[in-house]
């Protein structure tokens, strides 16, 4: 397998190539718009072709790639189809492997940050997404969000994998990489640490967070697979820029 994690710096979002070897064939999991250039370039670096891109949900904070990169290269665009989006050609479902070549991604459904949300399972790595951060968790207070539903899929689904298994986060802010299942079981302030469904809720209950300033933008352009809406304000239109230097994380 070949395997490289990208940094989108505006939006901290991860986004993972990941390639067959035998095949040539890739695919990227959370693509973000304004990193496409990067991403292409780092494609061909590695002399391989983009068959797929996979997302973990419909973001709030960024603009997905999916829909842009299937018109300049052809690549497949697959999404959960518990979302039913008319420009997925792929509708991601629990159960149903998702093949690369030689490799098998195992879709896992965990909602809670978003009704829809799924992590992914390859080999010891699973991408998370935004159930399950380094130290932290996506938050529970839009699209039809449920910490409830979050904490049943994290300690229920996520913590029931093998210690060892490498987690792979959807964003990080602190400019950590790369976690495990056992380190999240026993230090996750917010998951782990034996904390209850009643703990996690009030916890959640008590964030207050400011509401997101790219979300009403953001869901829309994403339920069209990564449509930039012409009407952005200006201090928003980085969002939807290509930014080609972004570094790699």
């Amino acid at each position: 397998m070949i395997f490289r994690q990208l940094f989108e710096p505006l939006s901290s979002t991860y986004t993972y190539l990941i390639g067959c070897e035998s095949t040539g064939q890739a695919l990227l999991i959370d693509p973000v718009v304004n990193s496409i250039d990067r991403d292409l370039a780092e494609l061909q670096r590695l002399g391989l072709t983009l068959a797929l891109t996979l997302d973990t949900h419909v973001h709030a904070d960024h603009i997905t790639a999916a829909l842009q990169l299937s018109q300049r290269v052809g690549s497949k665009i697959a999404a959960p189809a518990l979302d039913r989006l008319p420009c997925v050609d792929i509708g991601v479902v629990e159960g149903q492997p998702l093949r690369l070549g030689s490799l098998t991604l195992e879709p896992l459904h965990t909602p809670g940050h978003t009704d829809s949300h799924h992590a992914y399972r390859l080999g010891d790595h699973v991408f998370t997404g935004d159930a399950l951060l380094i130290d932290g968790c996506g938050r529970t207070d839009f699209q039809n969000g449920s910490a409830q539903d979050l904490y049943r899929s994290v300690t229920g689904k996520l913590f029931a994998l093998p210690d060892e298994q490498l987690v792979y986060p959807g964003h990080d802010y602190s400019g950590r990489r790369v976690s495990s299942i056992g380190q999240e079981k026993a230090r996750n302030p917010r998951l782990g640490q034996g904390r209850t469904l009643e703990e996690f809720e009030r916890l959640m209950a008590g964030l207050n967070l400011p509401y997101p300033k790219f979300i009403d933008h953001a869901v829309p352009g994403n339920r069209q697979c990564g449509v930039c809406p012409a009407d952005l304000p200006e201090q928003l239109q980085a969002y939807c820029q290509r930014m080609s230097d972004s570094p790699q994380g």
